[in-house]
C-alpha cells in the first residue's frame, strides 16, 4: 500500500512500538509515525520523536499535543482525537497498524484498512506502563537512545591519588558495566611535554567533549540502567582552573547540563602515591577542597547528592555499593499519562 500510519504515546518507545512500525513498513511504500503526547506526561513529544527518528530513519515521524480525554466508547472523544491525527497527516492513509483493538475504528474513520500486530502482546510482552514501573526488567526492550536517557549515572571523582580509578573500576566490575575511563589522564600522557608544558583552554575543551562522548556511548551500551564514570566534565572545569589559572566559560557550559544522579568523592586521607603523571601532594588537599565546594554548588543548583567516602578500599567499596543499590531501587520518575477508559486490558505474560 502507499501510506501506513502508526500512532501512540511512545511513553517511552520500546520494542513493541518498533515492531508495529516495521510491520507497517513491510506493507507500505511510506509510513507515518505520530507521537501523540499529553501535557500530563514528563517526556516532551519532540524528544520521543527524535528517539524514534534515530531508530526508524526511513519512517516519517511527527509529534503533536493531544490532551483530549481518552475513552474508546465515547464518539465525541473519537472525534477530538481523530481531528488531531488528521491535522498531523500530509496525505491520505491506506493502512492503520496497531496492536490494540482501537485500530479497527481508527481505520474506519480514516477510510483505511486495519492490520493488527501481536494482539495481547503475546509475542513481545512489553508495554509503556510496564517499562515505566520497572525499567530494569524491560531493559532488553528499550532502544539505545532511550536507555541513555533512563540510565542512572554515578560519577566517582576527587583530587589526585585519592583512589577514584580504583573505586570506579571496582564498581564497574561489580555491576558488570562498560567502563568510562578518565580521558584527561590519557591526554596528559599523549600531549607534547606531558605535565611540564603549558596547558591551553582548547585542550580542556577536547578533554571535556571526549569525556562526555565516552559517557554517552557507554550509557547506550550498558546492560542495566546504571553507569559508573571515572570523573566527568565537572572535574575538567576544576582542572582547567588549576592548570590555566582561571575558569573557562566554555568548559563550564559543557558541564552544566550534564547532571548525574550521584557523586562519590574519594577521600584525601590516604597516602599520596606519585606515579610520574601527578601534580604532587602539595596541591592535593587544596584541590580536594575545590571538589567539595563545586559538588556542594552542584547539589544546591541541581539537586545532585554527593558523599565523600573515606577509609580502606573495602570500606569505601561497601559504602559505595550501598549508595548505588539504593539509587537503583528508584527508577527515573515519569509522570502518569492521561487515564484511558474502555480500552484493551492486555496482561503482560512476562
Amino acid at each position: 500500500m502507499r501510506h501506513g500510519l502508526v500512532i501512540g504515546k511512545f511513553y517511552p518507545p520500546h520494542a513493541g512500538h518498533l515492531a508495529l512500525v516495521r510491520a507497517a513498513q513491510a506493507r507500505c511504500d511510506r509510513v507515518t509515525v505520530q507521537v501523540l503526547a499529553s501535557s500530563a506526561e514528563s517526556l516532551p513529544g519532540a524528544l520521543r520523536a527524535s528517539w524514534l527518528r534515530e531508530e526508524l530513519p526511513t519512517a516519517h515521524v511527527v509529534h503533536g499535543l493531544d490532551d483530549h480525554p481518552v475513552d474508546y466508547a465515547d464518539p465525541a472523544a473519537w472525534d477530538a482525537h481523530v481531528a488531531v491525527i488528521r491535522g498531523l497527516l500530509d496525505a491520505p492513509v491506506d493502512l492503520v497498524v496497531t496492536s490494540d483493538s482501537y485500530g479497527g475504528e481508527l481505520a474506519r474513520r480514516l477510510g483505511a484498512q486495519w492490520h493488527r500486530v501481536d494482539p495481547g502482546r503475546a509475542g513481545l510482552p512489553v508495554s509503556g506502563t510496564a517499562v515505566r514501573a520497572d525499567p530494569a526488567r524491560y531493559w532488553w526492550a528499550l532502544p539505545a537512545s532511550f536507555r541513555a536517557w533512563f540510565v542512572r549515572r554515578v560519577v566517582v571523582t576527587g583530587a589526585e591519588s585519592t583512589g577514584t580509578t580504583t573505586l570506579a573500576r571496582a564498581l564497574t566490575a561489580h555491576y558488570g558495566l562498560p567502563a568510562v575511563p578518565e580521558f584527561g589522564r590519557e591526554w596528559t600522557t599523549l600531549r607534547d611535554g606531558g605535565l611540564d608544558a603549558p596547558w591551553h583552554t582548547a585542550e580542556f575543551d577536547l578533554v571535556a567533549r571526549e569525556q562526555a562522548r565516552r559517557e554517552d556511548d557507554a550509557a547506550r551500551r550498558t546492560p542495566r540502567p546504571l553507569l559508573v564514570c571515572d570523573t566527568d566534565v565537572t572535574a575538567t572545569v576544576l582542572w582547567h582552573e588549576r592548570y590555566v589559572g582561571r575558569p573557562s566559560p566554555g568548559v563550564a557550559a559543557l558541564a552544566e547540563p550534564r547532571v548525574p544522579d550521584l557523586y562519590l568523592l574519594t577521600g584525601d586521607e590516604i597516602p599520596f602515591v606519585q606515579d610520574g603523571w601527578r601534580d604532587g601532594e602539595h596541591v592535593r588537599h587544596a584541590m580536594q577542597q575545590r571538589f567539595r565546594e563545586e559538588l556542594t554548588r552542584r547539589r544546591d543548583a541541581d539537586g545532585v547528592p554527593w558523599v565523600e567516602l573515606r577509609g580502606s578500599r573495602t570500606e569505601r567499596f561497601d559504602a559505595a555499593v550501598a549508595l548505588v543499590d539504593e539509587l537503583l531501587g528508584r527508577p527515573r520518575d515519569l509522570a502518569a499519562p492521561l487515564p484511558e477508559a474502555n480500552g484493551d486490558r492486555a496482561t503482560l505474560s512476562a
